[in-house]
């Protein structure tokens, strides 16, 4: 599994797990089988009702209209998910790690038509393995990519970020701290900046500040972040 780092306006790097082509075109099999059991139970329901040629408006637009929105309702409406990416825990966000607006998902979709239906997905394959960050070219003109939410297996799969060899931690305190309370703060931070929620990333900081009885400066991502890291840091040394 590719992965790529980016860093956010608040200087905090973040390691993004880029989905696996072979998951997501398992993803898009299993999304289109399930717009093939649609068409086949709606075109048996119509076959057994008899409408008038008058009403063959409104065949296509039940039958077309929700092959069509299909990826964009599900996405959209889902956390970035339809339900073939949620079968295989892959996801779509902005770069950044935050949730995509309804912008990035819209351009996102307006883009399939190049990408994925007029070239049979070769286009989007392509590009997606030369990118190197997952994207087709819907993503990178959204700035969005799909990520991988599979569990890892190792601790040091965890963390937000790698941590360079000439790293200076700040806070020795952190060890006061266990492997399943760090994992329980990161989850807690990762999904916080992915919906936005500072106010819980400015709780966490306070109760780590309390916790640990340090005065941290800077913003409480910041400092949520470097207990992390230096967590890390401690651990790799021991």
């Amino acid at each position: 599994m590719d992965n790529f780092q980016i860093e956010t306006a608040q200087n905090v790097n973040i390691v993004q797990n880029v989905a696996g082509v072979g998951d997501r075109i398992l993803a898009y099999l299993i999304d289109l089988l399930i717009l093939i059991i649609y068409v086949v139970i709606v075109s048996v329901i119509l076959a057994w009702t008899e409408l008038s040629p008058d009403l063959s408006f409104l065949v296509i637009m039940t039958i077309g209209l929700p092959i069509l929105l299909y990826h964009l309702l599900w996405e959209m409406f889902w956390n970035g998910q339809s339900p073939g990416k949620a079968v295989l825990k892959i996801r779509v966000v902005k770069l950044d790690g935050s949730k995509p607006a309804f912008s990035n998902y819209l351009l996102r979709w307006l883009l399939r038509i190049i990408d994925v239906s007029i070239t049979s997905g070769a286009l989007a394959l392509v590009t997606i393995l030369m990118n190197g960050r997952g994207q087709r070219l819907g993503d990178m003109a959204a700035t969005t990519t799909v990520i991988s939410e599979k569990k890892t297996i190792s601790f040091s799969q965890t963390i937000l970020a790698d941590i360079p060899e000439d790293y200076q931690p700040l806070y020795p305190q952190v060890t006061i701290f266990t492997d399943l309370e760090i994992q329980t703060i990161k989850n807690v931070f990762t999904d916080a900046k992915y919906n936005g929620n500072h106010n819980v990333i400015l709780k966490l900081s306070e109760r780590l500040s309390n916790v640990m009885e340090v005065t941290y400066e800077g913003t409480p991502i910041q400092f949520v972040d470097r207990v992390i890291k230096d967590y890390n840091y401690y651990t790799q040394n021991m």
